[in-house]
């Protein structure tokens, strides 16, 4: 088993049922958001907890595995998703940006806020092929 999959066998299994749970409870990590994809293959709605920043009208999250992230081939089939943050949802364009310097933009994300600080942290470990996603909001 390659390291992507344990990785993301860990956080499938472990991580991120946790965040659903809580987040569907309304507990969640300060910074953390859920994620709205439509399926590439189904059709379905696909939600994913991911540490997001707002700047300007913008989300930016860092996506562990990159384009080998499921919500990200499903961000590439269909762009268009929701997040759920403390207002509700929101629909909003996403646009992966693989030239994004993932480094500064992790920075960038965790500064002033100790849920995207623990975020920021847990990316750098799990992280195999990080790549930076912005999600302009409508």
């Amino acid at each position: 088993m390659n390291e992507r999959r344990i990785k993301t066998a860990l956080a499938l299994y472990t991580l991120n049922p946790i965040v659903k749970l809580g987040a569907a409870v309304g507990i969640r990590p300060p910074g953390v958001v859920l994620l709205e994809t439509t399926g590439r293959k189904t059709g379905k709605l696909r939600r994913t907890p991911v540490g997001a920043r707002l700047e300007n009208g913008s989300l930016w999250l860092v996506a562990e595995h990159g384009e080998q992230a499921a919500y990200v081939r499903n961000i590439r089939a269909n762009p268009r998703v929701r997040v759920k943050r403390r207002g509700g949802w929101r629909s909003g364009t996403a646009f992966p940006l693989p030239s994004d310097d993932v480094s500064a933009r992790l920075r960038r994300l965790r500064k002033g806020s100790p849920g995207l600080q623990l975020n920021s942290a847990v990316v750098r470990l799990m992280a195999t092929k990080p790549m930076t996603v912005r999600i302009d909001l409508d």
